[in-house]
């Protein structure tokens, strides 16, 4: 075949590929997928370098849930067009909506490969944490300490995800072990103050707060959680020293907590609270 057959041919291919696109994208508007998907590898078959229809297939895919397969399509688009603000746009589109799913699905096959692989446990608990899954994380977390008992870090994790479905009892439990083993971990003496502090236990909760204040006076969380038990436990005068000190840190985040933090009701009507919130 000469040079100029072999052109026509290839203008004939690329004719009869786009074709295919054109039927693929009708498929998928009318969400019929597995059409549509046929269509798209027929347009990739016939011209394997068309970017459109390798992005356009990316999307049936991520649609269909099939997502290793869709990232490698939109990744082929941009190899193929890399200055198409489109094939990035829509890679950045599938990264935001389907990254934590894709990050679930890898640890849990992970997993299936190795049962016994704590770090795995940890990450795909926080993926779950991330989705308000926490029944699910607080799994995860509890196989990840029964494998590695000295894992700290995934005690404190299962210990958050507690205090978030109310279960501060066993939180402090763990909390208070992640503190026998490193009592300079801030982030743990703040959640066992937490945790003591729902439960009531406001001298308990002080000492706890009062622990991460003494490791860094900066740490704004403890000094506003600090704050926030005093002025729940009907002590103001401590409530607005630990507050103003919140305050100069973080000044407008700090106030939005405030707002609506129920742990200040008693202090609503205290013109030095406003005083201090700037009102």
């Amino acid at each position: 075949m000469s040079d100029e057959e072999d052109e026509l041919e290839q203008r004939r291919r690329q004719r009869e590929s786009d074709a295919y696109n054109a039927r693929g994208i009708e498929a998928a508007d009318r969400k019929w997928l597995d059409e549509a998907e046929k269509a798209f590898l027929r347009a990739i078959e016939l011209d394997p370098d068309s970017a459109a229809a390798h992005d356009n297939l990316a999307t049936v895919y991520a649609e269909k849930g099939l997502y290793m397969q869709a990232l490698r399509e939109y990744l082929e688009a941009i190899r193929l067009e890399p200055d198409s603000p489109t094939a990035h746009y829509n890679l950045a589109c599938f990264l935001s909506a389907q990254a934590s799913d894709m990050a679930v699905e890898e640890y849990q096959a992970a997993i299936r490969l190795e049962h016994d692989y704590p770090d795995a446990h940890v990450n795909l608990g926080l993926c779950f944490v991330d989705r308000g899954e926490h029944d699910r994380a607080i799994e995860e977390f509890r196989v990840a300490c029964e494998l590695d008992p000295s894992d700290a870090g995934a005690r404190q994790e299962l210990a958050a995800s507690l205090i978030d479905i109310g279960e501060h009892a066993e939180a402090i439990r763990h909390l208070k072990e992640v503190l026998k083993a490193d009592d300079a971990n801030i982030d743990a003496a703040i959640d066992l103050g937490i945790a003591y502090s729902a439960q009531g236990f406001y001298a308990e909760a002080e000492r706890a707060f009062s622990q991460a204040v003494a490791a860094d006076g900066q740490e704004i969380l403890a000094q506003y959680h600090l704050a926030a038990l005093y002025a729940a436990w009907g002590r103001p005068a401590e409530a607005y020293e630990s507050l103003g000190k919140a305050l100069a840190l973080e000044p407008e985040r700090v106030k939005q907590w405030v707002d609506s933090d129920r742990m200040f009701d008693r202090l609503r009507d205290d013109p030095e609270l406003h005083r201090l919130l700037g009102r």
